[in-house]
């Protein structure tokens, strides 16, 4: 280790003399001034005013219309069929292996109808309450003779 130059040396990580900006005349004080005129100052594009009623418009134009609900008539149907049978809600929930407040959101019309629930009251009930003729009794299987 006999031949290491002890008068050079390397220098890693310096930064070069860089001009610096002044924001106040206290700031000059004989220092290097830079006069270059930032020409992107504020073009932050991601952030613009018109970016995000675009997207905006876009969120609005994409929306997913809500699931229909049941028709009232069904409800209707279904509530006068429970009455007629003097059943409560909870007894016909019972049933059909439903929560009692599966049984208010269909007589209120507040339900997306699930055709296995639907097939279910129909049966317990007696009514009809899918396609055409909603309300009207359903009759007992055929009989083959």
């Amino acid at each position: 280790m006999t031949d290491v130059d002890w008068d050079s040396k390397t220098v890693i990580g310096k930064k070069s003399a860089v001009a610096k900006v002044a924001r106040k005349e206290s700031d000059l004080n004989g220092a290097v001034v830079g006069t270059d005129k930032k020409v992107t100052a504020g073009g932050n594009k991601a952030h613009q005013g018109t970016d995000h009623q675009r997207i905006a418009k876009l969120d609005r134009e994409n929306e997913v219309a809500p699931p229909a609900k049941i028709a009232p008539s069904v409800g209707r149907a279904i509530q006068d069929a429970r009455m007629e049978l003097k059943l409560s809600q909870k007894d016909v929930a019972q049933k059909i292996n439903e929560k009692p407040s599966v049984m208010q959101d269909y007589e209120s019309s507040k339900a997306i109808p699930n055709p296995q629930i639907l097939g279910k009251l129909e049966r317990v009930l007696g009514v009809k309450l899918r396609g055409s003729d909603i309300g009207k009794k359903l009759e007992g299987p055929k009989k083959s003779t």
